[in-house]
Formats: C-alpha cells, structure tokens, sequence
C-alpha cells in the first residue's frame, strides 16, 4: 500500500471538485493510479490526453511511484 497525495488541475479539478486528496492505493503504475482515480471522480478525459509529475518532475505514465509521493495530474491545455 501506498500513500500518496494527488493534485487535479483544470477539468479534472472540476470533474473530482477538489484541487488535491491524500490516498492510499495498490496502483503499481500512474496509469493504473490515473485509472482508479477516474473510477472514483467519473473522469472523462482518456489516460492517453493526461500529463503526470511526481514531486514536479513529468513522468510516463506507466511508470511506478513510490510511497509518500506527491503526483499531478495534468490535462491538456486548451488556449485561445
């Protein structure tokens, strides 16, 4: 088990209606993590389209995590 904060930002901030949340999950990879959370909060927005950072650094998502890690997960960026 890990335990972990995360922070949603843009629409996912919106769809989960918290900027951030402090769980504990069995996810072996941030795309099972991202996944879980999508299940949790009803995300829209398909793991191909999101960007991670783990303690601020972009990551792949199918990377592992470790414990205590502090992860952000990012939608794509609209302009105008």
């Amino acid at each position: 088990m890990k335990h972990i904060e995360i922070f949603y930002f843009a629409y996912l901030r919106e769809q989960a209606g918290c900027s951030s949340e402090r769980i504990t999950t069995e996810a072996k990879s941030l795309c099972e993590l991202y996944l879980e959370c999508s299940e949790r909060h009803g995300f829209t927005l398909p793991v191909e389209v999101i960007r991670v950072a783990v303690n601020q650094s972009y990551i792949s998502m199918d990377s592992d995590f470790a414990d205590q890690a502090s992860i952000a997960f990012l939608p794509p960026v609209s302009g105008g």
